[in-house]
């Protein structure tokens, strides 16, 4: 596929996956309870990410987006080893443009995977972690997306093949059977901190140096925060945190020659 081709499909992707091909754009009101209602689109809105779909199949916006690319591109031309996860994937959209940057740049050998309960998010463990202490999301049926509807939206993009392996149930339980496994991308999406820190513990350290960590709610939602600092003082990290809108961040992993420019 030529660069212009590559570049005329990714962007039909974000467009269509944050749900602005859709015929009547709509936004999720929610309220504390649970509860949940719909309101027109504002479009500049959706595309920096900033509020909830009703229709489309991401909610990270057109920045995000963009530096998933950025990342995967990175690591496919310096030959990076590992494969790509996203932990926390509601609909699947984000996970869904890891698998068609592969396909864009026909590459085979890499798998995306896409990790989630399925079920929406936890309730707070409030003992062992304290700063979650109050989170509500768990009470937001909206959130939580049956493994098969996920699966179907992979199908009906074309998407749902070999290179897509699905992981469903919750990260206490899940991330410590992929510690082993070697990572190019890690991507977090979990709210919470404890989603945050056990993705961590369990996967930052088979990330590839020159690979990716890009946390999605960084700036947005301080448990989220919170977990990455207290991973990163904890393990002495200092690899410079990058910006990449209001509240997503990623870094790279530092090893020989795998800086970026």
């Amino acid at each position: 596929m030529s660069a212009d081709l590559i570049d005329d499909y990714l962007q039909l992707m974000k467009v269509s996956l944050m749900g602005l091909a859709d015929a009547a754009p709509a936004t999720v009101k929610r309220g504390r309870d649970g509860s949940v209602s719909t309101v027109p689109v504002d479009v500049p809105d959706r595309i920096a990410g900033r509020d909830w779909p009703a229709g489309g199949l991401t909610m990270v916006g057109e920045k995000r987006l963009d530096n998933v690319r950025y990342c995967i591109e990175r690591v496919l031309a310096a030959d990076v080893p590992g494969d790509f996860i996203e932990t926390g994937v509601w609909r699947g959209g984000t996970s869904m443009f890891m698998r068609a940057v592969l396909k864009a740049h026909a590459v085979t050998n890499r798998v995306v995977y896409v990790a989630d309960s399925f079920e929406g998010l936890p309730p707070p463990d409030e003992d062992r972690f304290p700063a979650d202490t109050g989170s509500g999301a768990h009470r937001f049926d909206y959130l939580s997306i049956p493994l098969e509807t996920v699966r179907e939206y992979f199908s009906r993009y074309g998407l749902l093949d070999h290179q897509v392996r699905f992981v469903k149930g919750w990260f206490r339980d899940t991330m410590p059977t992929l510690a082993d496994h070697a990572w190019a991308i890690i991507r977090l999406d979990g709210d919470m901190y404890e989603s945050t820190i056990t993705v961590l513990e369990s996967l930052y350290p088979a990330l590839s140096p020159g690979g990716y960590l890009i946390v999605d709610d960084y700036g947005g939602l301080d448990p989220c925060r919170r977990a990455v600092e207290d991973y990163r003082r904890q393990h002495e990290i200092d690899d410079e945190i990058r910006q990449i809108d209001h509240t997503g961040v990623f870094w790279q992993k530092r090893g020989t020659g795998a800086i970026d420019e």
